[in-house]
């Protein structure tokens, strides 16, 4: 069913890219070829505890002293 429809696309490539397309057919068999011989370990997820909520970030952010000021380059515009 596909086969027919990438026929016809490799065969209005140029030949440069022919050959490119072949270079990278040949990639991902032996990818696969890789992927496949090798069992694919388990992923196991750790469930890790989070700490959410009001007060978690306490002590994390510092603001300056001056923050409420005007800033230098905006008293012009004041």
């Amino acid at each position: 069913m596909i086969e027919p429809t990438i026929l016809e696309k490799f065969a209005a490539l140029p030949d440069s890219l022919k050959t490119e397309v072949v270079h990278y057919i040949d990639f991902l068999l032996e990818k696969y070829a890789k992927t496949a011989s090798q069992p694919q370990p388990e992923v196991v997820e750790e469930k890790t505890e989070k700490h959410h909520g009001y007060g978690s970030w306490a002590g994390k952010i510092i603001m300056s002293d001056d923050f409420d000021q005007p800033l230098e380059d905006l008293k012009e515009y004041m």
